[in-house]
């Protein structure tokens, strides 16, 4: 008996093992910029005496910039008409001088808009990586998928760790402009990085022509339809949770109790969003074996429940807090490559970029959302009152991936076939 194989290491074909370390590795060092002002708020909001709507902000407008960013991509016919290595390479880049823009502003104003730009060239960024590593893997995709996202889940837990690592040079951590600079510097290596890359791999198709009506060709099936529902349930909680541990963390009474609560805080961030990347492989090995949309289901199930746990045991030990917030992490990203998955598999094979896309933009479009109302909630109410909220969205997505679920069982369900061969027959 053979033992499972589940990235399809004997039917992949030769170069696909160099090229997802590469992309993944890409990804990583592109989307450091994601959180490169959140991770230094604290700084922010002394320098530029910044109100909490005001700190929020530098964050959704990196949401904001995404959709737009997604929306012209897809809208265009631009995600299926460049290879997307390119497209990779070229958002990085972009992504990197948009992020270094901050070292420029004075003042929110100019930082808002260099954020913007920075989400609109990550929109090529992301969606690409994902693209582009599906022409690798046909069998194992889930698990390629799983490791592209918990690359990005690294990313987007670097600024956390450049700020811990440097908070010995000021106080409350590394000055912001370290941060900026390291995660820009970083984001011009990913760009190079997918440069390296010469060729696409073998399941991919042809550019496709320029089509303004791809995005709305990408929505006409139902499971992707489903799939992107259940995304975008799945984005309602995520990017709040990322945006908003270190602020969670950092408001803990036994953190602020500690020698040095701001590299404390940043620390522990890192953690509980780090954790994440072996959420996600643990998630792609899953979906691989089970199906992707049960897999979805035990990630929204592991998500939600951490985070309803963590509204009432917040006020625990500082252990036993820190736990359940690298639980949810590790649960909240898991599902998001497993939902990429089942969007490209049942979209249209020549509108896959667009379909994609148009999930991103749709996802992106509720994190600007939650990432907004998250801190108005805590100010109004309370921690525990914002997690509710964000594991209300979670489970919403789920009810829509378990009609997916179940539309798939009906449909390979024995004799279905079969009924539908005979109904299509003419009469005698």
């Amino acid at each position: 008996m053979t033992s499972p194989d589940p990235i399809g290491r004997r039917s992949r074909p030769a170069g696909a093992g160099t090229a997802l370390a590469v992309l993944a590795l890409a990804t990583a060092l592109a989307m450091g910029v994601w959180f490169s002002a959140a991770a230094v708020v604290p700084q922010l909001t002394a320098a530029w005496s910044l109100s909490p709507a005001g700190a929020a902000l530098l964050t959704v407008a990196v949401q904001l910039g995404f959709v737009v960013g997604a929306l012209v991509s897809a809208g265009t016919g631009l995600a299926d008409a460049v290879p997307a290595r390119r497209l990779l390479a070229a958002g990085a880049a972009g992504a990197a001088v948009a992020n270094a823009g901050l070292l420029l502003a004075d003042g929110p104003v100019l930082a808002v808009v260099s954020r913007l730009l920075t989400g609109a060239a990550l929109a090529l960024v992301y969606p690409s990586a994902l693209k582009e590593v599906s022409t690798w893997f046909r069998r194992g995709r889930g698990t390629a998928l799983g490791a592209m996202v918990g690359a990005l889940t690294l990313g987007t837990a670097l600024p956390h760790v450049v700020a811990a690592a440097g908070a010995g040079a000021s106080a409350g951590g590394a000055p912001w402009r370290v941060v900026v600079t390291a995660t820009s510097v970083c984001a011009l290596l990913g760009a190079l990085l997918a440069l390296l890359l010469r060729r696409s791999g073998p399941h991919g198709r042809a550019p496709a022509a320029f089509d303004r009506r791809a995005a709305l060709a990408a929505l006409r099936r139902r499971p992707v339809v489903l799939a992107v529902l259940g995304y975008v349930g799945h984005m309602w909680e995520l990017y709040a949770m990322w945006a908003w541990t270190g602020a969670l963390l950092a408001g803990l009474g036994a953190v602020a109790a500690l020698p040095d609560p701001a590299a404390a805080a940043s620390a522990l961030t890192a953690l509980c969003v780090g954790v994440g990347a072996l959420g996600c492989l643990a998630a792609g090995v899953l979906g691989d074996r089970v199906g992707r949309p049960l897999a979805v289901l035990v990630c929204v199930v592991g998500s939600s429940t951490a985070a309803l746990a963590l509204a009432v045991l917040r006020g625990g030990p500082l252990p036993l807090v820190v736990a359940l917030v690298a639980l949810w992490g590790f649960w909240v990203v898991a599902d998001s490559a497993q939902l990429s998955a089942l969007v490209a598999e049942h979209a249209d094979p020549d509108l896959v970029g667009g379909a994609v896309a148009v999930q991103m933009a749709a996802g992106y479009l509720t994190t600007a959302v939650t990432v907004w109302l998250v801190p108005v909630v805590v100010e109004a109410a309370s921690w525990s009152a914002a997690l509710v909220l964000l594991a209300a969205g979670s489970l919403a997505g789920g009810v829509a991936v378990l009609a997916l679920w179940r539309d798939e069982r009906a449909a390979a369900a024995p004799g279905r076939a079969t009924a539908d061969r005979r109904r299509a027959r003419p009469g005698p």
